[in-house]
């Protein structure tokens, strides 16, 4: 698919195009559980393809999105629960022998495989629109390899030894995403949510830099690349957008009309509705209501994209994502 031409379409329509980060409320179309998903590619599929079968306006399908993945392939241990996201426990980078001693894995380590495969998958089954990979950013990579409270000093303390780790992380990144790209879907989104604690000049040493790496190696005119950060991120776009990413998508700590209007025209721009207050826990009222006043904030921006503003997470009730699509067909008067 020629994602130049479909990003431009969005951008051009007379309409809003929704692109939610919805997959784990899919759980309840097909009867899965979490663990059933994060550990299995041909159900992730199923799921993919069940949410597209009910949203057949969504402006493209995402796969999951599990940032522990990519930590478990350098060989960080991971706790599996039954309905919640994988986390990962503890650190395996302590020192300069340590990082010196990361080895990058192959792409096809430990769950990488299944990722890759319900991509596949995904691409196979939903061919009406983009399918979407994804990926964890390189800092954030870094920081669970190093221990998040720890990585955030590095910045100041021991440079070299982040930098280090990063650039493991970024080669291995490199890998993964051109993987992503030849497993068939049509783009990939990076989610960096820890880079939101950075500040802009450290945000553009220790993410963004590395972040344009895997940019230039798999982003062309048949794929797409999203850079996604739920930090505080209003001081951080123009690093953000320096990455060359074709697409920008934040999270609900910040007002989208503040984001958006430090972004290029040419560039789509994501967010932001609450995917805990708002999709988890909010009413069917709650839902419509948020989604209609964010339509109407940024209606003035012709290359904004309706989302989440973060991975929509397990146990949001279905009905919330009819509303809000329901909300969204209103508004542009199509309901």
């Amino acid at each position: 698919m020629n994602m130049a031409n479909w990003k431009r379409s969005l951008i051009e329509a007379r309409y809003v195009s929704a692109l939610p980060i919805m997959t784990y409320p899919g759980l309840e179309l097909t009867r899965l559980r979490v663990i059933d998903v994060v550990t299995s590619g041909s159900n992730q599929a199923s799921v993919v393809e069940a949410l597209a079968g009910r949203y057949t306006s969504a402006a493209a399908a995402v796969t999951f999105m599990d940032l522990s993945v990519e930590a478990e392939a350098f060989g960080a241990d991971v706790m599996f629960f039954d309905h919640e996201i994988p986390t990962v426990v503890g650190k395996i980078v302590a020192d300069v022998a340590a990082a010196s001693a990361l080895e990058v894995p192959a792409v096809s380590t430990k769950r990488t495989g299944e990722y890759i495969d319900g991509m596949e998958r995904a691409a196979k089954a939903v061919t009406d629109r983009p399918v979407f990979g994804g990926c964890i950013g390189p800092f954030s990579l870094a920081s669970r390899l190093l221990d998040v409270n720890e990585a955030l000093m590095m910045t100041r303390s021991d440079p070299d030894l982040l930098h280090a780790v990063i650039e493991k992380c970024t080669a291995f990144l490199i890998d993964y995403a051109r993987a992503i790209r030849s497993s068939g879907v049509s783009g990939i989104l990076m989610a960096e949510p820890l880079a939101g604690l950075l500040s802009p000049a450290m945000c553009d040493q220790f993410s963004s830099g590395y972040i344009r790496r895997v940019v230039e190696a798999v982003q062309g005119e048949t794929f797409a690349f999203v850079l996604h950060n739920c930090g505080n991120t209003t001081r951080l776009v123009r690093s953000m957008a320096s990455t060359g990413a074709d697409a920008l998508h934040f999270g609900n700590a910040i007002k989208m009309a503040d984001n958006i209007a430090q972004v290029p025209g040419d560039v789509l721009v994501c967010g932001n509705l609450d995917p805990a207050s708002i999709f988890r826990l909010g009413t069917e009222d709650q839902v419509d209501e948020a989604t209609t006043n964010l339509l109407a904030d940024m209606r003035r921006w012709p290359n904004f994209v309706l989302s989440s503003g973060c991975d929509i997470p397990p146990q949001s009730p279905i009905a919330n994502l009819d509303r809000f699509f329901a909300a969204l067909s209103r508004f542009n008067g199509k309901g």
